[in-house]
């Protein structure tokens, strides 16, 4: 296995690299030459797939970890995770009375519904924020009890205070209205199919192997809800078009990014996507500024990496070390696969924003169900996950929606 430092110092250099070519663009005061470009592509190219080997370096040496707790926890009596070990092997026949009463939590047992140790659910929702980077940022409520998540809202403001003397009391205001919108956890689902025979010979232990393949599968669905998720019996997404009875972020905060309308920003006199994204950043407030992030798709991301602002410095810039991300505009941003990635007018392109305001609301009770018939005729077990999850954005001011305007038609 790859050494994490090795790979991060790597890293680190590959930016350099790239940044001293854009450096040395700069200081003659000119563009990057098609050379340079090229060069400069090469490495940030390396350094992307230097990142990706480190996330699945990462990844590789938590689920180790994780492994090796659960194979400690099983030694050390932990009768819950031992039992459901016992039924992904073999099923609830194979479970003695105590071990399914460990795992039963009021649904029919002769149904095979049994739920998951807590153990195993906080593995699985870790490896979801591993794929999922949204998730890490936002704030993630675990409903343990209640049906839902009430998220209080201020639907009419006061207006603003009088200038008066010392004894008086200002002028009455009867504007303040208080509402209320209500997160709800609706029904995800998704089935994973597993040979009899790896089940018996994997080296690894077989809630891994279930834990990483619904791990996956939910996370990606849980992402393309965030992102554009209707908010009908699912999360309502970042690129939704709010509304007053549905919530969500509005267009009001909407910014047009000058681009071509079919493969990238414009940067010249006809738009200048840059001083468009100078315009995103301080429509947010300031206060905002300190835990803002961007979010683009990866072939958005490719594209800003080439503008400049009016004084020609580029507006993306290399992390210089391994705990100093590259930001644009000095922000950070994240990547997601599903976020928008085209540049057709009026396509939304990304989103600035305070993400601990998108707020995620989890059942944490994940049941997992046994098919030991279905899939027989092909010597596979089938396993079914079920969880229940919504999410939407509580506050639209924490967030500014970039959206593409065609230039050149």
């Amino acid at each position: 296995m790859p050494n994490l430092r090795e790979l991060r110092t790597q890293r680190t250099k590959l930016g350099a690299d790239a940044r001293a070519i854009m450096q040395t663009a700069e200081t003659e005061g000119r563009a990057m030459t098609p050379e340079e470009e090229a060069r400069f592509d090469k490495l940030m190219d390396e350094r992307d797939g230097v990142d990706r080997t480190i996330d699945r370096v990462e990844k590789l040496e938590a689920d180790e970890r994780a492994t090796d707790d659960l194979e400690t926890a099983s030694r050390g009596g932990d009768e819950a995770m031992t039992a459901l070990r016992a039924y992904l092997l073999g099923g609830r026949s194979v479970l003695t009375e105590r071990q399914a009463r460990a795992l039963n939590a009021g649904n029919d047992p002769e149904g095979g519904f049994l739920v998951a140790p807590q153990q195993f659910v906080q593995q699985l929702l870790k490896n979801m924020d591993d794929m999922t980077p949204l998730r890490g940022l936002a704030t993630v409520y675990q409903l343990a009890q209640a049906e839902s998540l009430g998220v209080p809202t201020l639907d009419t403001d006061l207006g603003d205070a009088d200038w008066t003397s010392e004894l008086g009391t200002g002028s009455q205001d009867d504007a303040l209205r208080l509402g209320k919108r209500e997160l709800r956890p609706h029904p995800l689902a998704k089935r994973v199919k597993i040979s009899r025979k790896l089940l018996r010979a994997a080296v690894m232990n077989p809630e891994t192997l279930v834990r990483q393949r619904m791990a996956y599968k939910f996370g990606v669905t849980a992402e393309k809800a965030y992102m554009t998720g209707d908010g009908n019996q699912k999360p309502l997404g970042l690129f939704t078009v709010g509304t007053s009875e549905t919530g969500g972020i509005p267009v009001s905060r909407d910014v047009n990014v000058s681009t071509d309308g079919t493969s990238g920003l414009v940067n010249d006199t006809g738009g200048n996507a840059a001083d468009d994204l100078i315009t995103a950043k301080y429509t947010l407030k300031g206060g905002y500024h300190r835990n803002a992030r961007w979010l683009f798709h990866r072939l958005v991301v490719a594209s800003v990496r080439k503008l400049k602002d009016g004084d020609g410095n580029y507006i993306w810039r290399a992390g210089l070390s391994s705990d100093q991300p590259d930001t644009i505009l000095d922000l950070p941003f994240i990547m997601s696969e599903f976020a928008p990635s085209t540049f057709g007018d009026d396509d939304y392109l990304g989103i600035l924003g305070d993400f601990s305001y998108y707020w995620i609301a989890e059942a944490l009770s994940f049941e997992v169900q046994r098919l030991n018939e279905l899939y027989a005729e092909s010597n596979q077990v089938g396993f079914i996950g079920r969880q229940e999850a919504d999410a939407m954005p509580v506050l639209a001011e924490p967030f500014v929606r970039l959206q593409s305007n065609d230039v050149v038609a």
